[in-house]
């Protein structure tokens, strides 16, 4: 029988994701450096994006370019179980959301947030029922510095590139990212790589001093 896409999610962590993704791409596509209110929180779902933008209310109309608007313009009719991922745009210190902005999220039922920029209300957003990973708590409202600015965009995080529907799991080690098409693939390649670890495991507990041991991978 198949194992489904949540039975083989609750057998692998974010490091077993990257090496199953190591063996398919050569580019990057971990983050690190995360931190999050829930560290015991899992984050996994297809993405949706909001690209920031430096603020200047000339050129970006603030009755146009804000949040709420284009946070609906992002998950669109079906958001539950969406990740959505907030792009700084170079601003990881800005915050880009907080408690009241995101409370959103968890009305809309989104599997989480993934900010490459800081966030308000760490306590706030523990109460709510989705996982946030971000670069670090702020208490400086960042409207002044960025603005919401496209919906639905490719951005890049960390230096990764990030496709709209592309999933997002994330756990206290880190985030990866997968692309859509290849989740089934990444998952069962992270079970195969756990299955090793412990056929390795096996191994060095079998060793006996004074013996070489087999060349790890």
């Amino acid at each position: 029988m198949t194992d489904t896409l949540q039975e083989m999610l609750d057998r692998v962590a974010t490091a077993d994701l990257v090496d199953a993704m190591g063996r398919l791409h050569r580019h990057r596509a971990h983050i690190l450096d995360l931190v999050t209110p829930t560290p015991e929180r899992r984050l996994f779902g297809p993405a949706v994006t909001i690209s920031y933008f430096p603020t200047c209310e000339v050129t970006l109309d603030p009755k146009q370019y804000n949040f709420g608007r284009l946070f609906l313009d992002a998950v669109g009719e079906e958001p539950q179980g969406q990740v959505l991922v907030l792009a700084g745009n170079g601003h990881p210190d800005t915050s880009l959301g907080g408690g009241t902005k995101l409370s959103r999220v968890h009305n809309m039922m989104l599997a989480g947030v993934l900010a490459d920029g800081r966030l308000r209300d760490f306590d706030r957003l523990a109460g709510f029922d989705f996982a946030t990973y971000c670069r670090g708590e702020a208490t400086k409202w960042g409207g002044d510095v960025v603005t919401p600015f496209q919906a639905n965009v490719p951005v890049i995080v960390q230096g990764v590139g990030i496709w709209p529907g592309d999933y997002i799991h994330a756990d206290s080690s880190g985030a990866v990212v997968i692309p859509a098409g290849q989740v089934r693939e990444v998952l069962e390649g992270a079970v195969a790589v756990v299955n090793e670890d412990a056929g390795y495991l096996e191994e060095i507990e079998k060793e006996v001093p004074g013996l070489s041991p087999r060349d790890e991978r």
